[in-house]
């Protein structure tokens, strides 16, 4: 087996940024990139999330291309929870995504940030970088 230490900050927002990750979707959310990332051989550091965007913590193995990871975890999510749901309105995601590379001293500054993304966001602590998904 091959040495990789490929770790990720991955983000990701709901369409139109709309604020419809209720609570039982954000359980559902995570119970599917853990389900899908046992699968893949992706590691999980880290999952939080708030009303209208993911982030993630992960470390992507070289077999996996960044963005056919975010591909399942989206994929999947969107799937399961229209699969689910009574809404009329159809739950998706934007097509954009940001994915930033780390260092083995900047993860754990990561994983925290992602693991208090619901107190950051209601504080204002936020780091514009790490809350990037489109580019321009």
């Amino acid at each position: 087996m091959p040495f990789w230490k490929l770790h990720y900050h991955l983000m990701w927002a709901t369409y139109r940024r709309e604020p419809i990750i209720d609570e039982e979707a954000e359980q559902l959310i995570k119970r599917l990139i853990w389900s899908t990332a046992r699968s893949t051989k992706i590691h999980i550091h880290a999952i939080g999330m708030v009303a209208d965007h993911v982030h993630v913590a992960a470390a992507i193995p070289p077999s996996i291309a960044v963005s056919e990871a975010l591909r399942r975890f989206k994929g999947g999510t969107s799937h399961a929870i229209n699969s689910g749901r009574q809404s009329a309105m159809e739950f998706r995601w934007q097509p954009e995504y940001g994915a930033l590379s780390l260092t083995d001293r900047g993860l754990p500054t990561v994983i925290e940030y992602v693991n208090n993304q619901a107190k950051r966001h209601a504080d204002g602590t936020l780091i514009a970088t790490l809350e990037r998904i489109e580019g321009a």
